[in-house]
C-alpha cells in the first residue's frame, strides 16, 4: 500500500517531530489499484488547504492545491528553502501542460514522446501560471506527467495539476524515495 500523509498544523511534520495523529492524517492506498473513496479523500484534503506527501514514479513529493500561498509556505517551512525554490505542476496530460505553458511544435513532440514519465519539463510560463509559482527571473516553470496509477487517479478527481515539491527534508542529499518498491517512508512518519 502507498501511504500519503496529510499535514494539518502550521508546523508541519518532519523526520525532527514525532507522529502525531492530530498534525498528519495517513491514508492508506493500493499504488496500482487506488480505492475512489480514499482517493476522493486525498482530493478533498487539496481542496481544503491541505499539504499531503505522495508517492511519485521517481520519489516521494509535497503536493498542495495550485497556488495556495498557505501550503506553499508551509513546503517552504518544512524543507527550509527561500521564496525562490522552483515548484513544479503536476499535470494529467499534455492537455493541461500547453495552458500553464508555451510550448513550441518541436518541444511538444519530444514532450509528447517522453511522457508519462519520470521527466519535468522547464518551459516558459503562461500567464495562468501564479507569478509565485513561476522562477523570477526566467518566468519558467516545472510540469510533468507522471506515470504513477496513483497520482493519475488524485489528479482525474481533482481536475487541475498538483503543485509539487521533491520530498527532500532538510540536511538529506537525496529525496525521500520508494524503498523495494514498498512505499515505505517510515522515517517521515
Amino acid at each position: 500500500m502507498s501511504k500519503l500523509y496529510h499535514c494539518q498544523n502550521r508546523l508541519g511534520a518532519g523526520p525532527w517531530l514525532p507522529y502525531n495523529p492530530r498534525v498528519a492524517k495517513i491514508i492508506e492506498i493500493h499504488p496500482t489499484d487506488p480505492q475512489p473513496r480514499r482517493v476522493k479523500a486525498v482530493v478533498d484534503i487539496i481542496r481544503s488547504g491541505g499539504l499531503i506527501a505522495y508517492p511519485t514514479d521517481t520519489s516521494y513529493a509535497f503536493g498542495c492545491h495550485i497556488g495556495d500561498k498557505k501550503a506553499i509556505d508551509r513546503i517552504h517551512r518544512i524543507r527550509r528553502t527561500d521564496k525562490k525554490h522552483n515548484f513544479t505542476l503536476v499535470c494529467a496530460d499534455l492537455s493541461e501542460i500547453s495552458l500553464y505553458a508555451k510550448v513550441d511544435n518541436w518541444a511538444y513532440r519530444l514532450i509528447k514522446s517522453l511522457t508519462p514519465g519520470p521527466y519535468t519539463f522547464i518551459l516558459t510560463a503562461t500567464r495562468e501560471v501564479p507569478k509565485r509559482l513561476q522562477n523570477p527571473k526566467r518566468r519558467t516553470i516545472g510540469l510533468r506527467v507522471p506515470d504513477h496509477a496513483l497520482v493519475r487517479a488524485i489528479l482525474e478527481e481533482l481536475g487541475e495539476p498538483i503543485m509539487s515539491s521533491t520530498l527532500l527534508l532538510p540536511g538529506d542529499d537525496l529525496p525521500l524515495i520508494l524503498r523495494a518498491g514498498r512505499g515505505d517512508v517510515s522515517q517521515f512518519a
